[in-house]
């Protein structure tokens, strides 16, 4: 039986964190070439330390797509997380472009061939995982969900000159108590941001503290609730200037916070024929709807696919002892709600847009769909269909 009274923690990072300046930059890439083509093909990799930014990776699409823009967009994306430091500066730092074109043997294997009936095959073997579950309005994990919101909270404060004291590199913990399966109060907040050299402990906390007042639920911080900020008491080298960073190092943030499994594969820097990204966007939005359709309070599925292969391998959904239905009919009914090829996904998600940098930092998952088919995949549009279907 699954416990119901415990701890759980989930992290998130900042923007201003060295892996997701990478994830910033690779996505920036990835929109670039979307923007010239809907069919490009990238997979961008960033490296970041003190004063310089290197990409390598593989590309396909028009020479419109310079060298020089790739260079323009990756020291556009540093320079509005904010860092002009001596350290790591948008426009100082050195900038080496490694990207070259697409192996001919995969684009083999995945293009589509209308003469030989071949439909778009997944961009590479994997297995990708979504999660949706009631804990919060979004229908996702409240940890990771208000780890997040913390960060984002003091970013727009930063942003909007706010709070001049506080540098683009932070990370976030919340740690909050479960009661009978649901949350009920944070045990402890853990928030390390850089700051001016001049900044006090007492004021860097004053801010912190006012944000995470702000983003908790109200009664969630009691005389119990452990606050711990700047732990080291110090935090001025940082961003790249303080770590290296790499495109896909936070692949736990960028999902569930470890309430859910992953399946390995980053997100960031890959265009939509690559199903560690696609199909990891379908399954939140299949999840999400089943959650939001009340079949289940908790949903996780699973899709698996092979290099070259369009349709999945398996789809599994497991919804935890919280179901309304049999797992196996909804698993038949999801195949028939929604066509799972990279092709399908893509069509259906509306994923061939440039939509992609604004996922790489706070979380894929649990935002807001946008006009512009951003965060399409947390629609909960299929809910109906999906009843339906189980009918």
């Amino acid at each position: 039986m699954a416990r119901v009274n415990y701890l759980f923690t989930s992290e998130s990072v900042s923007e201003g964190h060295p892996d997701k300046v990478c994830d910033r930059i690779s996505d920036a890439v990835v929109d670039l070439y979307l923007a010239a083509d809907p069919f490009a093909r990238v997979a961008c990799e960033t490296l970041v330390t003190t004063n310089h930014i290197v990409l390598a990776g593989e590309v396909r699409g028009p020479e419109s797509v310079t060298r020089e823009a790739i260079e323009a967009a990756a020291r556009r994306a540093v320079r509005e997380i904010g860092y002009e430091q001596e350290g790591f500066h948008w426009d100082l730092a050195s900038f080496e472009n490694h990207l070259h074109e697409q192996s001919a043997d995969i684009a083999m294997g995945v293009d589509a061939d209308a003469e030989k009936d071949k439909d778009e095959g997944a961009g590479d073997q994997g297995i990708m995982f979504g999660y949706a579950c009631r804990e919060t309005d979004a229908l996702m994990p409240a940890p990771i969900f208000y780890s997040h919101r913390i960060l984002h909270e003091m970013a727009k404060a930063r942003h909007a000159g706010r709070t001049p004291e506080l540098g683009p590199d932070a990370k976030s913990q919340v740690t909050l108590v479960y009661e009978n399966g649901m949350p009920v109060r944070a045990d402890s907040v853990v928030v390390s941001t850089q700051h001016d050299e001049k900044a006090t402990t007492e004021q860097v906390e004053a801010i912190v503290r006012s944000v995470v007042d702000e983003v908790l639920p109200k009664g969630w911080i009691d005389g119990r609730t452990k606050f711990y900020v700047n732990p080291t008491g110090r935090f001025v080298i940082g961003g790249p200037d303080g770590d290296a960073g790499l495109t896909g190092r936070k692949i736990i943030v960028d999902t569930y916070g470890g309430a859910a499994p992953h399946g390995g594969g980053a997100f960031s820097g890959k265009d939509p024929t690559k199903v560690d990204r696609s199909a990891a966007y379908a399954s939140r939005y299949l999840a999400k709807n089943v959650v939001a359709a009340g079949l289940a309070d908790k949903c996780t599925l699973q899709l698996s696919y092979a290099i070259g292969v369009s349709q999945p391998l398996s789809v599994y959904a497991d919804l935890h002892g919280t179901g309304q239905i049999a797992e196996d009919k909804l698993e038949n009914a999801l195949r028939e709600v929604m066509d799972l090829s990279p092709r399908g996904i893509r069509e259906h998600l509306g994923l061939s847009r440039p939509i992609y940098e604004r996922t790489a930092a706070y979380g894929h998952f649990g935002r807001t769909p946008e006009n512009d088919g951003g965060f399409s995949w947390e629609r909960v549009d299929l809910a109906d269909q999906i009843r339906g279907a189980l009918n």
